[in-house]
This record gives C-alpha cells, sequence and structure tokens, in this order.
C-alpha cells in the first residue's frame, strides 16, 4: 500500500498492548528551542546519522536478541550480553522512508509474560520500537537514539508514558563527555581568621617587644592579638625602655601580668610613679626571675607587695634599691621559700642582719651576691653560712668590714678539730664555685690562706684590691684548685716572681686557666710570666698593663697561639681572635714586641718539604698597646679579621719601615739631616698605607691628597 503506517511503540509490559495510532494530519507547532540533555542528545544524532559511519563494517554480535542488521539503541548497548550478530532480518517500507528495528524472528523466552528476555543476560532486553512505514532491502542504518529523544527535525517527541514500565535511558555511560569540575571559590575568604589560635601565636612569637608594639596600631584585631600575655611570658624591657612610652609599658604589663614569669625592668624609669609601680605589682602574680635593679624611685610599700604576691620567685635582683632594708629581707625569707639567687649590692639601707634572715629563711639559696652590704664582720653570720654550707656563688666584693676572722669562721667555722699529721681543719670541704673578695682590704694572707685545701669546686677567684696579700696566701690555695679558669690578681703589689715560676706555672689549674689578671703587680716580669705563657695552654685573656714584661712574653705568647692553634687551606676563611692582650704602659715593651705579633698574625706559609699547599692562621692575637701604636694595630688587626692577609703584610712591613727610620732620625750626629728627610718619607707611606682601603694587592687604594710643589721650581 501506498499510504502510509502509523507509527507505534511497543512496551515491555503490558505485551498484548495495541500500538498508539498518531494521524499525519495533525499539524505540529515548531518545536521549542532545544536545551540542555535534549540538545546534547541531537548533536550525538546527528554524529551517528552521518553516511561515513555506515562504511564502517564491524563484526555483529552473535547474540542479539533483534535477529537483524539496523540500529542499536542506547540501552542495547548499555547492556553486557555477550556478542551478538545481526543479520537482514530486519524490512523497511520505501513508500514511508523509515526504518522498522522489530526482528522477524525473537529468542527463546522464558514465557509469554517477558517477551522481551534475553536468556544470556537474565534479564529483560528492552527494545524500542520505531513504528513507520517499511523499505525492503535498504540497509542504510536509522539514528540509535529511541524517538522520544529524536530531535524535532526527525519527527514529533514522543516521551514515555508517565506510567511506563520501561526507565528513561538517556545516553550510554562511556559516551557520556564529563566537563571538568571547576574548584569552588569560598567568597569572602578571610585567610587571617581562618589560621588557628596557635599558629597566630607562633607567628607573633618572632617579633620583636618594640615590633609588637608598633604593629599592635594596626587594627584592633592586631592590638588583641600583640598584648597577648603568651607573647610576654619573658618581658625584658632593658633593651627598649628608652623608647616605649610609660602608658604602653603599663599597658604591656597589665595584659601580660598573668602570664609573665620573667620580668626585667632594669633601668625603667617609667616604673618610678608610684600609680606606674602599683600597676606592675597587682598584675605580676606568677613571676619567676625579677629584676628591679635601676628602679630607685620605687617605694617601699609596692616593693613589698610584690614580693608578698610572688611566693615563687627563684632569682631576684634588687641591685641599688633604696627601699630595700632589713624588713624587706625578713619578708624575702617567709614569702619566697624557693628563692636560688638574691643580689642586693650596693644596697645602703640595709646590713647583715638582713643577709642572715636569707641565710635561715631561703634553704635553696644557691647564690648570694651583697657587694658594698655593711656589717659582714658578724661572727654569727659567719658561722650560719659554714653551717649550712648550701652557697656555690659569694660576692663580697667591697665589703669592708670583712675581716680574716668572719672568712675564716665561714670556712672552717668556729674553733674547728685540726688534723694531728696536717694541721688541717677537719670540716666538710665548701660547695664553692666563685668567689669574689675584691677590694676587701682588711683582708690578709692569714685569711686567705684558709681556703686551701677546702675548696676543690673553686672556678673563679677574685682577689684585685686586697693589697696586703702576698706569695704565702697563694701557694697553697693554687695547688689545691685544679678546676681554676679565672684568677685575677689585679693590684697585688706584694707578689714575686716566684709565685708564677714555682706554683701557678706548676699548678693543676695551669692548662685549663683561661682568664688572668696581673695588672699592676708591679714586681712581674719576664722570669715569672715566661713559664706561665708556656704552660697555661689555654689562656683567652691576660691583662698585664703596667707591668715589668718585655718583648719576649709577646713573641712566646705569639709562638703558643701558633702551636695550640691548626692552620687551614682555605685561602677564604676567617681568623678568630684566640687571646686577648692588654700590655699598655709596660716599660719594656717596644714597638719590636708588637711588629712580631703582627707578623704571625698575617703569617702565610709557603708550601715547604712535606707540605703541599699555603697555609693560613685560624688564630691570632688581638692587643691593646701604647696609644702611639694602637691605631696602626687596630688596621691591622681589621684587615686580618677580614681575610685580606697581603694587604695586612703591607701594612706590617710599611710601619716597620717607618719605625726603623724614625729611630734613625733621632740619633745624633753625621747624617742626621738625611736621617729625618728618609724618615719622613717612610712616615707618608706609612700614613697612606694604614689609611688605604683593604683590597687585594693593594689595587684601588686611595691616597692622601698632598702637593709636593711644582716640579720646575
Amino acid at each position: 500500500m501506498a499510504s502510509p503506517s502509523p507509527e507505534l511503540i511497543i512496551e515491555a509490559a503490558p505485551p498484548a498492548q495495541t500500538p498508539i495510532e498518531r494521524s499525519e494530519a495533525i499539524t505540529i507547532d515548531p518545536p521549542p528551542k532545544l536545551r540542555g540533555r535534549t540538545k546534547l542528545l541531537q548533536g550525538l544524532q546527528r554524529i551517528s546519522s552521518s553516511p561515513s559511519l555506515a562504511q564502517l563494517s564491524r563484526k555483529r554480535a552473535t547474540s542479539n536478541p533483534y535477529g537483524g542488521r539496523g540500529t542499536l539503541s542506547c540501552v542495547s548497548l548499555a547492556s553486557g550480553s555477550s556478542p551478538r550478530t545481526y543479520d537482514n532480518s530486519y524490512i523497511s517500507n520505501s513508500s514511508a522512508g523509515g526504518y522498522s528495528t522489530a526482528p522477524t524472528s525473537i529468542p527463546s523466552t522464558p514465557g509469554a509474560d517477558t517477551p522481551f528476555f534475553d536468556a544470556a543476560n537474565n534479564r529483560l532486553a528492552i527494545r524500542l520500537r520505531e513504528h513507520g512505514p517499511y523499505t525492503h532491502g535498504t540497509s542504510t542504518p536509522t539514528s540509535p537514539l529511541p524517538p522520544e529523544v529524536r530531535p524535532h527535525s526527525r519527527g514529533p517527541l514522543s516521551p514515555f508514558s508517565p506510567h511506563s514500565a520501561i526507565p528513561e535511558i538517556l545516553e550510554d555511560y562511556f559516551s557520556l563527555t564529563i566537563a571538568p569540575s571547576k574548584p569552588i571559590r569560598r567568597a569572602n575568604f578571610d585567610f587571617w581568621a581562618e589560621i588557628p589560635h596557635e599558629i597566630k601565636l607562633a607567628i607573633f612569637g618572632y617579633l620583636t617587644p618594640k615590633e609588637l608594639v608598633r604593629a599592635s596600631i594596626i587594627s584592633k584585631g592586631f592590638y588583641k592579638w600583640c598584648f597577648d600575655g603568651q607573647l610576654w611570658t619573658c618581658f625584658d624591657a632593658s633593651e627598649f625602655y628608652k623608647d616605649i612610652p610609660a602608658e604602653s609599658l603599663a599597658k604591656i604589663i597589665v595584659a601580660a601580668g598573668p602570664f609573665v614569669k620573667d620580668l626585667n625592668l632594669r633601668g625603667c624609669v617609667q616604673v618610678e610613679h608610684y600609680k606606674r609601680a602599683e600597676v606592675v605589682v597587682k598584675a605580676c602574680k606568677n613571676l619567676i626571675n625579677a629584676t628591679l635593679e635601676g628602679c630607685r624611685n620605687i617605694q617601699r610599700s609596692t616593693l613589698h607587695n610584690l614580693l608578698k604576691s610572688n611566693e615563687r620567685l627563684a632569682n631576684l635582683n634588687l641591685t641599688g634599691l633604696a627601699a630595700v632594708n632589713n624588713g624587706t629581707c625578713k619578708i624575702i625569707a617567709q614569702s619566697c621559700p624557693s628563692l636560688e639567687m638574691f643580689n642586693v649590692s650596693w644596697c645602703t639601707h640595709m646590713d647583715a642582719k638582713g643577709i642572715r634572715t636569707i641565710i635561715n629563711g631561703c634553704p635553696k639559696l644557691r647564690d648570694l651576691r651583697a657587694g658594698e652590704v655593711r656589717g659582714f664582720n658578724n661572727i654569727q653570720l659567719a658561722q650560719d653560712i659554714f653551717e649550712t654550707n648550701r652557697l656555690e656563688k659569694l660576692v663580697l666584693s667591697g665589703c669592708t668590714d670583712l675581716t680574716d676572722e668572719a672568712l675564716q669562721t665561714m670556712i672552717v667555722g668556729q674553733e674547728p678539730e685540726l688534723d694531728i699529721l696536717t694541721d688541717l681543719p677537719i670540716v666538710p670541704v665548701r660547695r664553692l664555685r666563685h668567689l669574689d673578695l675584691s677590694r676587701c682590704n682588711r683582708l690578709t694572707s692569714l685569711g686567705v690562706k684558709t681556703l686551701a685545701h677546702l675548696v676543690p669546686d673553686l672556678e673563679g677567684l677574685q682577689l684585685s684590691g686586697c693589697m696586703a696579700l702576698t706569695d704565702s696566701a697563694l701557694s697553697d690555695l693554687l695547688a689545691t684548685t685544679p678546676r681554676l679558669t679565672h684568677l685575677d690578681l689585679e693590684e697585688l703589689a706584694e707578689l714575686t716572681n716566684s709565685l708564677f715560676l714555682e706554683h701557678l706555672a706548676k699548678a693543676p689549674c695551669a692548662p685549663g686557666l683561661r682568664h688572668l689578671s696581673i695588672s699592676y703587680c708591679e714586681n712581674i716580669g719576664d722570669t715569672g710570666m715566661l713559664p706561665v705563657v708556656r704552660a697555661c695552654v689555654s689562656l683567652n685573656s691576660v691583662d698585664m698593663d703596667n707591668t715589668k714584661i718585655s718583648d719576649l712574653v709577646l713573641a712566646e705568647a705569639a709562638s703558643m697561639i701558633r702551636t695550640r692553634s691548626s692552620r687551614t687551606t682555605c685561602a677564604l676563611s676567617r681568623p678568630l681572635i684566640g687571646l686577648r692582650m692588654v700590655v699598655f704602659d709596660c716599660q719594656n715593651v717596644t714597638w719590636t714586641g708588637i711588629r712580631e705579633v703582627l707578623s704571625r698574625n698575617s703569617e702565610v706559609k709557603k708550601p715547604r718539604g712535606g707540605q703541599s699547599e699555603v697555609t693560613y692562621p685560624t688564630e691570632i692575637i688581638s692587643m691593646k698597646c701604647f696609644y702611639g701604636w694602637q691605631m696602626t694595630v687596630d688596621e691591622h688587626m681589621k684587615r686580618v679579621l677580614k681575610g685580606d692577609l697581603p694587604a695586612a703584610g703591607r701594612l706590617e712591613r710599611k710601619w716597620t719601615e717607618y719605625m726603623m727610620a724614625n729611630e734613625e732620625a733621632g740619633a745624633e750626629g753625621a747624617g742626621a739631616r738625611r736621617r729625618r728627610r728618609r724618615a719622613r718619607a717612610a712616615q707618608m707611606l706609612h700614613a697612606d698605607e694604614e689609611e688605604g682601603g683593604v683590597g687585594m694587592g693593594g689595587i684601588g687604594r686611595r691616597r692622601r691628597a698632598r702637593s709636593n710643589g711644582c716640579s720646575v721650581m
């Protein structure tokens, strides 16, 4: 028949349903504009309808439920059935120009209720049928899309019934184009607000106190964070107290008061006003270390309130405070049982009675500093110090009341038992590690001699200014202090060379001695110091001004430094200062000894014998000498520390020529005018070298501008 047949849609349930007829006489309105899913499927249909796809001859699957060649629906492609083969069982009607997807034969099915059952997959094979006229002998494939999702150019849309048992399948999974997901940008993202609390504190912890105060004015949030108490657990105002206003200082202490453990207000004049001091006292309740040195006008009541409210104090420095008296010491003994270090030096309104209260009331006290405190001739105080035997550091510098009897009582007690064989007191050894008795001018050799054999752990001993001491006071003491590293014997004019030659150079502490001061020991010369310099190979500083030493001691010191230090082959290395020497106002020290030290500092050893490389020094000597030579010594030191050894050596040679010319010019007799002229020329060359740069080889050095006059005239 020539008349076209209506389109039919066969659904899976019920199986006996008659096809739905649609009249071709009904006019179809123009389709609406496609969007979204329908637009995507239209594009896929156009691609699949291309004639070029029909030329691809692929082997058909053997288990095709449709039994013939034709288009496959999206559902059939999505199924996981076994391979199928397709034949020519599909027929078409040429008059209608359509293609039928109904097979001529249906595979075996389990029953009439499931007419499209696929035995290979044990599930329903969903078949979509396009109804229309049939055309025989046509092999061109139709669109693989179901009719309900075909574009309007191919026919009207025929969606599934809402009660249909066949699900609406849009497209095969593997043919979908997945668009890359774009990261969702958070609107109004506040990075600083999202940072955890601990990280914010760690960031602000890198700022110095001065920088924190400056950053606090940025915003209210920064003000809150900059004055957070956890950033001020250690408040040291000694470095910036001159630059910070009093109000800011008070705000910091108030904000950080409960958190502050280490408080250093040394020199802070801002807290001198009683109101500000009261604020500090009320805010700080958990102090462990407190330094109020320099707060001269702090009130006594304020200080006492601070001490009463901080029972955990371990280190307390009240140096020079006028508010400190014996009553203050009594409050400390009652309120601060954990006190370990107590410094009341130069507190003029207290005496040794307050110190005695501290000794008896603070069982953990290890460090006592009471310089220039009156009343240390008190035997009861000395006996308490002996009985407790807890002090490891005792500083009594300037205590002019200290006598030999009081010192002996501190060390051996009153009327100790003596050993019959050695005639030494039988008492426990002292725990002292540092003892400062400088400027105690009432002490004599009899009192200092008591320290022998009873202070084996002593590391530092200062006896400067005790001018009555002689060799007998130190001979036995040096032999029984193997750990001694610092020895200060300044202004002991009664000492002789025999003490250094026979005792110090042979003492067990000699190899470990690092600091030695014999300034103004006018009887000490080369005889005593040469053996000491050879034996004390660990010396870091030696003060020998106003003594009788000569150039031999300087040369021996330079040799000792070269022997104990290793040399390097790296030309870019920078040497370090290994020994500091003070030799000004020494009559026997000449420029020759100074030149010897300068020469050793800039010495570059060339390959010799077994050596294969050039070596450079790693340790040098720093000197303080006669003021007329000090500028040259400083310039030479500057060049050596920068690694410019050739320039340093050149300066040393120019200075040597200048000094030699000066000596010749000073001699009288024939040729005096010529020698003076040569001395002036050498002086000018030396000045040029000393004021020049530090470039290698002297390249680019600046010369002093001067006029030599007209060459013609």
